[in-house]
C-alpha cells in the first residue's frame, strides 16, 4: 500500500515537471520578445524611431537593412530593417565593471522593423525588462531604465 502511494506522488510530480517544462518551452518565444504594429509605413517607421531616439537623447550607432544585404545574395525578402540604439550613460555603467559585462552582447539595444505580406509594419524587440530579471543587480536596474526609455521611442508610433 505504501510503495503503491509512493509510486503515484513520484508520478505525478515527474507529471508535473514534464508539464511546467512544457508551459515553458511553449509560452517563453512570446514573453521573451514584443511584437507591436506601427501606424506609419516601413520607411516612416524606421525614421521615426531615428528621430524619437534622438529627441530622447539616444544614439542610433547604425541601421541595418536586411532586406538589402540579402538581396546582394540574389534574395528577395520584404523591408526589414534592424535599429541600433545606444545611450551611453547607461552602456558605460554595464561596460564599466567586470561583472554585468556579460550582457554586453545584447547591446546596444535593437529594435526590428519590418513589413509582412499583409503589408503590416512590426517592431519587434526582446523583452529586455523580462530578461534583465534574469541577471539582477546593476543589471537589472540598468536594463529596466533601458527598456522604460526606449519604449518611450516606439510608443508613438504603435496602433
Amino acid at each position: 500500500m505504501k510503495t503503491a502511494t509512493l509510486v503515484a506522488a513520484l508520478l505525478g510530480f515527474v507529471a508535473g515537471v514534464l508539464l511546467t517544462g512544457m508551459l515553458v518551452w511553449t509560452m517563453a518565444p512570446g514573453a521573451m520578445m514584443i511584437e507591436s504594429h506601427s501606424n506609419l509605413g516601413f520607411d516612416d517607421t524606421v525614421q521615426a524611431i531615428q528621430d524619437n531616439a534622438a529627441g530622447q537623447n539616444w544614439i542610433v550607432p547604425n541601421v541595418t537593412r536586411l532586406d538589402k544585404s540579402l538581396a546582394k545574395h540574389g534574395h528577395d525578402v520584404l523591408p526589414v530593417a534592424v535599429i541600433e540604439l545606444c545611450k551611453s550613460d547607461l552602456a558605460a555603467q554595464i561596460l564599466s565593471g567586470d561583472d554585468a559585462r556579460i550582457v554586453s552582447s545584447l547591446m546596444p539595444c535593437r529594435v526590428a522593423v519590418y513589413e509582412k505580406s499583409n503589408g503590416d509594419v512590426i517592431m519587434s524587440r526582446m523583452n529586455t525588462a523580462l530578461m534583465s530579471k534574469m541577471f539582477g543587480g546593476l543589471v537589472t536596474e540598468v536594463m529596466s531604465e533601458a527598456t522604460e526609455e526606449t519604449e518611450r521611442i516606439y510608443s508613438p508610433l504603435e496602433k
